[in-house]
């Protein structure tokens, strides 16, 4: 999800596209956060571990 997250982000920097630009930051900030979660050891959605 981060990876994906930071594609959109350039592919709408590039492009100008502003909407691509803003689901990138959303997706990109999201799978931080999961990722962390993941980390800590706490369960996302229903699993131990995130990735």
């Amino acid at each position: 999800m981060v990876i994906l997250g930071v594609i959109l982000l350039v592919v709408g920097f590039v492009t100008g596209i502003s909407i691509l630009w803003t689901i990138g930051i959303i997706l990109a900030v999201i799978g931080l956060i999961l990722w962390v979660l993941g980390s800590l050891g706490h369960a996302v959605a229903g699993r131990r571990h995130y990735w």
